[in-house]
């Protein structure tokens, strides 16, 4: 089979390798719908995870299944299913302390174009298969449903991890697809007032459909001083970072109120350190505390998140701004993530077999 993989530091490609081998609890698919991520980019052309040599990239996908193993119960060939990006080992010892996230190590339920191959390819091995396959909802749309792979449960933990709460007023520090869905979650979660802090207009108007309340636009002033105005000094309850690097921290603390939480669900590429301000976390003692965290990932998660959508609490398919068709097209819709032009959220890369 062929796949398109990352030869290494700051070079992709298409590899050929031999199909994958289904174990008796895992699954063999082939994708219906490919997304490429930015910590796809991350990866190959920032060595955030150190070098990779013939790794297929990937980790956001709608398949059908191929194979299933002879423990597997509840999936079998030709069902249609939604791939989380983040596939844990449901028995090991991590999973049974809540951080499934963590199986095996720190990030190791990050399999796919990490530990293995991903899923930018013919075929592609999912484990677990019961614990790590969703069924894509009758009536769904596969691109749509592609974003709950990543962008949305990544986002959605962001809210999570910064805990909001009924009427806080809420950060969103960069409103990329993530971020965006960052907004999003925080709004279902009933924050009062959600600061979207980004500048392409594409996404600033999605950031509003999606419940920002205020926009700060970061290239017209400093983030921390707009925000303060905003809130007449006072701060705000809770910070997401969506986007951003290791500085990012710094601005998020001064902004945040004591007692307040920091999720941080941006993957950091680049940088050895991050730095926190002394007298604006309080001399160690302001009650500011910051949570980073990877998606759980799972089986259950896609499947709550997809009645979102099934619901029409959630329209996902807003993120989707340029299209592909077929397998040989994922190059070109990578190189759209690593450039980034000004109308871009999110491509997506439609297969028929």
């Amino acid at each position: 089979m062929k796949g398109f993989a990352m030869l290494g530091i700051g070079k992709t490609g298409w590899v050929e390798k031999e199909k994958p081998v289904c174990g008796p609890m895992d699954a063999i698919c082939r994708p219906i719908v490919l997304a490429p991520c930015t910590s796809d980019i991350h990866t190959v052309w920032e060595g955030a995870i150190g070098e990779r040599h013939d790794m297929i990239l990937g980790h956001e996908a709608v398949a059908e299944v191929v194979e299933v193993g002879s423990y597997v119960k509840d999936f079998k060939p030709g069902d249609r299913v939604i791939i989380p990006a983040i596939t844990p080992d449901w028995n090991s010892v991590e999973a049974q302390g809540g951080y499934q996230m963590h199986s095996g190590g720190m990030l190791a339920g990050w399999k796919f174009s990490n530990f293995k191959d991903g899923v930018f390819a013919e075929l592609f091995h999912v484990n677990d298969a019961d614990g790590n396959l969703a069924l894509l909802p009758e009536g769904m749309d596969p691109v749509a449903a592609c974003m709950l792979s990543d962008m949305v449960p990544t986002g959605f933990h962001g809210v999570e991890l910064a805990d909001v709460q009924f009427g806080d007023s809420v950060t969103v520090i960069g409103i990329g697809p993530v971020g965006l869905m960052s907004v999003a979650g925080a709004a279902i979660r009933g924050a009062s007032s959600i600061y979207a802090v980004g500048s392409r207009p594409n996404c600033v108007q999605l950031a509003k459909e999606y419940g920002a309340t205020d926009i700060v636009n970061y290239r017209e002033g400093d983030i921390v001083e707009q925000i303060m105005k905003k809130t007449d000094g006072k701060g705000v309850d809770r910070v997401i970072i969506a986007g951003g690097d290791v500085d990012t921290f710094a601005q998020a603390i001064t902004m945040l109120k004591p007692g307040g939480k920091i999720g941080n669900v941006n993957y950091l590429g680049e940088g050895d350190y991050i730095k926190i301000p002394r007298l604006e976390w309080g001399c160690g003692m302001g009650h500011k505390i910051i949570a980073g965290g990877l998606m759980p990932g799972g089986r259950l998660r896609m499947e709550k998140l997809a009645s979102l959508i099934s619901t029409g609490r959630l329209d996902a398919g807003k993120l989707v701004t340029h299209r592909f068709e077929g397998l040989d097209s994922i190059g070109e819709a990578l190189m759209l993530m690593k450039d980034k032009p000004k109308d871009l959220i999110k491509p997506v890369v439609t297969i028929k077999w």
